[in-house]
């Protein structure tokens, strides 16, 4: 998880972070950047009196004593991996916020609550702009091909 925020982080930054037309603070939370870290206690220092507008983090964010300056929208990717502690934090934290929560695979128990009309859904059914299509192929297993495929994606 720690790998995905980092990449939502860097495209948050280059396309709303300062020094864009938005002008937006973002932040990155991860572990690691714990209270008891000189770093993380000035980063929830800056979270909790509202300095920072965007934060793109782990579950770093869902620890006790985390508080928000005035959270407005709550963003939750890849939410199937998150425990039952982590979804009642996140149903106190987000109690009047608004939340968009993302998954290329929901869980059968938030698909059941958008089909039912209590979340509501949205479906993206085209890919990207410069996506690439994916080729699968079924095929006996091979050194060789298992080879030629780690070097083909070691050297994109």
């Amino acid at each position: 998880t720690g790998v995905l925020a980092a990449q939502h982080f860097k495209n948050t930054l280059k396309r709303m972070g300062p020094d864009t037309e938005f002008g937006v603070n973002v932040a990155l939370l991860r572990g690691g950047m714990g209270k008891n870290t000189k770093a993380g206690r000035e980063l929830r220092e800056r979270i909790a009196s509202g300095e920072v507008e965007l934060i793109v983090g782990t579950h770093a964010l869902l620890t006790q004593g985390m508080q928000f300056g005035d959270l407005g929208l709550l963003v939750v990717d890849e939410e199937q991996r998150f425990g039952v502690k982590q979804k009642e934090r996140l149903k106190l934290i987000s109690n009047g916020v608004d939340v968009l929560t993302l998954s290329a695979t929901p869980i059968p128990r938030t698909l059941q609550m958008s089909l039912s009309g209590i979340r509501d859904t949205s479906t993206i059914r085209s890919p990207p702009p410069m996506r690439k299509a994916t080729k699968s192929y079924v095929q006996d297993f091979s050194e060789e091909i298992v080879k030629e495929a780690i070097s083909r994606e070691l050297a994109r």
